[in-house]
């Protein structure tokens, strides 16, 4: 029977984070995939739990977290109401809060214990796993769906001057209509680490076995991107997929109880990649 549990984790700053674990109660040691969404996204946004369950009835656990300074709250996990918190984010950030969460899975403290991990980044969380890769051999597997290929493509380069002087970008949330405020420091935090987080250079780095996964038709990041990671480390297995948007077919909120087609074939295939693999040290 597919399960699943809850948990807070502690995050940057003190700020915690909520997270849970899919998985099937008759493999509860199984290989733990740890799902890290992207920019202005959170944990349960459209179809991360049907994925979840797609990946746990093929014998994973599935870990999605929400990052401490994405907007949400334990207590609102899908709504952003914590807006100074998403001001206050930056890339090191969130790759403190990941290095927090693989070490909550690799202490088994609440969890059986996964001393290696499986990362599945989608947009910017594609990049923080990139970074993560090439910097934490505990990842065991990488896959990335529409993962960005710079940070930079988060936002228009030419509203970057303006920002600075402000000290202030408001990107929109198109689906509520907020407008999400994101101090300079941000950028501040990305000249002062630049060589750490240019994902093409660290792509370079990865040793991992990697699944690129990018759409064609993606309007939020380009599918060179997906070029560009492959150029920089062509051991990746790379999944270019014919009229696929930015969330491979899905909507928040997602009515249906199956998987698109795209995040469907793309489940599938990421479970072959993973099959591959020599998984018994998990």
């Amino acid at each position: 029977m597919i399960v699943n549990h809850t948990y807070t984790i502690p995050g940057s700053k003190g700020r915690p984070m909520l997270a849970d674990i899919t998985f099937d109660n008759a493999m509860p040691h199984a290989p733990l995939i740890i799902f890290v969404h992207g920019f202005k996204g959170f944990k349960d946004w459209g179809t991360h739990y049907l994925l979840a369950h797609s990946f746990a009835e093929c014998g994973y656990r599935f870990l999605k977290f929400n990052f401490s300074h994405n907007g949400t709250t334990p207590e609102h996990p899908d709504d952003f109401v914590d807006l100074i918190a998403f001001s206050e984010n930056t890339f090191t950030i969130e790759l403190a809060d990941l290095q927090y969460v693989i070490d909550f899975a690799a202490s088994g403290a609440a969890i059986p214990i996964a001393k290696e991990v499986i990362l599945l980044g989608h947009s910017m969380g594609g990049g923080i796993s990139i970074v993560t890769a090439a910097e934490d051999d505990r990842v065991k597997a990488l896959i990335t769906m529409a993962s960005v290929g710079s940070f930079r493509n988060l936002w228009p380069k030419d509203f970057e001057p303006q920002w600075r002087l402000m000290g202030l970008f408001y990107a929109e949330n198109k689906r509520t209509g907020q407008q999400m405020p994101v101090k300079a420091t941000l950028l501040d935090d990305l000249d002062a680490n630049a060589a750490r987080l240019n994902i093409v250079t660290r792509a370079a780095e990865v040793k991992q076995p990697w699944l690129i996964a990018h759409g064609t038709a993606d309007p939020t990041v380009a599918v060179n991107h997906a070029h560009d990671l492959k150029n920089a480390q062509p051991d990746a297995e790379l999944l270019i997929m014919p009229d696929v948007d930015h969330v491979f077919g899905g909507t928040h909120p997602y009515l249906s109880n199956e998987l698109p087609s795209p995040l469907h074939h793309l489940c599938e295939t990421a479970v072959t990649f993973l099959s591959k693999l020599s998984l018994n040290n998990f």
